[in-house]
């Protein structure tokens, strides 16, 4: 039988947001038939398996930060030979091109963006921007979450377009749907229960959706909030809280790794970040059928929620707007209320790894491309 194509998969740790559930998700769904699969856990220090199939290897690196894996990662990569290197975040992303000459012979490399390029370029130093448009060339394809993404790419990168690709995110439905038993209570008092999910930082406006909350509480005075979510910005949010005298309507739920335990409690799902690629975990509550509030965060956002039922989407990216947003959702609601949301269908985890197992055999039969001019 001939063997294999050894594939790793890179991600900072399990247990993360989008980038990390989409790559956990690989790595359970891909074909164990047609390929060999390694997980690399650049920042994780023990192998736990969180579900994944025992055919699957785990290499947990327990590096410090993801700029302190390059020998680490260096050493998986030359002692596993694998036939192709797929990572997930925009900075392993760096990491990994730019170790890129020192693997082995023949080692194809896919990077998935997570992000709008333009947004995460923003702020840093100009010669920090050039060296990853530099990177960026190296790489085998370049995936991206929406046309509108892999258009913004191209032209911060100046990548030619048979670099990228769209590929869909996979969505685990039936996982999703078969959680029917909600968590213990965690929302404060009666309805209406606004969910929302996310890393806390400045990027996925929180502090707008606080600030539309406190506004929208004038008309519906029980709405309370549950975020989702860990980040830098956790302190600033909690004392723009009191500020706004929302503690006892606001609960800071931390990290949770499967957030649709909360989905069957949530009267709707808000979206309201500044920046955003294509978020699972609006995804997840499409797929769950959970009423939808977002701000257009980027050009694949808005094409994908704009005129569907079930989804209010803002008209631009501030606080009045996602306020106005939400009090036209809860006056229309009633309680329970469910849509089908047509879109995220073909997101589903069978379409989506079919694509991905597509575009690694492509990958895989081409030659080493050549340098772009």
């Amino acid at each position: 039988m001939a063997q294999r194509p050894r594939v790793l998969l890179l991600i900072p740790h399990l247990g993360g947001g989008g980038a990390e559930r989409v790559t956990a998700l690989l790595a359970r769904s891909l074909s164990r038939e047609k390929y060999e699969l390694h997980l690399g856990l650049i920042t994780q220090a023990q192998s736990a398996a969180d579900g994944l199939p025992s055919s699957v290897q785990i290499h947990a690196l327990d590096a410090p930060r993801i700029r302190a894996a390059a020998f680490r990662l260096l050493q998986l990569v030359r002692r596993l030979k694998p036939d192709l290197v797929l990572s997930s975040m925009f900075h392993l992303n760096f990491l990994v091109l730019l170790l890129r000459p020192f693997f082995p012979r023949g080692t194809r490399v896919l990077v998935r963006q997570n992000g709008t390029a333009s947004s995460t370029l923003e702020g840093l130093p100009v010669y920090t921007r050039s060296l990853y448009r530099f990177l960026y060339r190296r790489a085998d394809k370049v995936i991206c979450q929406t046309r509108a993404m892999a258009q913004d790419l191209a032209g911060q990168f100046q990548l030619r377009q048979d670099r990228l690709t769209v590929l869909p995110n996979p969505v685990d439905f039936d996982e999703i749907r078969a959680c029917t038993e909600p968590m213990p209570a965690p929302w404060a008092g009666p309805s209406p229960h606004l969910l929302a999910v996310g890393r806390l930082s400045r990027e996925k406006g929180f502090d707008l959706l606080l600030q539309a909350l406190a506004s929208i509480r004038t008309q519906f005075p029980n709405t309370n909030l549950l975020l989702a979510g860990t980040g830098p910005e956790q302190a600033a949010l909690q004392a723009q809280c009191r500020a706004l005298q929302l503690e006892t309507a606001v609960c800071f739920a931390g990290h949770v790794p499967r957030p649709w335990f909360y989905f069957s409690d949530a009267t709707l799902l808000v979206l309201p970040s500044r920046h955003e690629g294509l978020p699972n975990a609006l995804l997840e509550a499409a797929a769950a059928g959970l009423p939808l509030v977002a701000l257009p965060a980027s050009g694949g956002v808005a094409d994908l929620l704009r005129d569907q039922p079930g989804v209010w989407l803002a008209p631009e990216i501030s606080a009045e707007a996602l306020a106005a947003s939400l009090l036209a959702a809860l006056e229309t609601l009633q309680p329970g209320d469910r849509f089908a949301h047509s879109f995220v269908e073909q997101f589903r985890i069978d379409r989506a790894i079919q694509v991905y197992e597509s575009l690694i055999d492509q990958t895989l039969r081409a030659s080493i491309p050549e340098k772009q001019p």
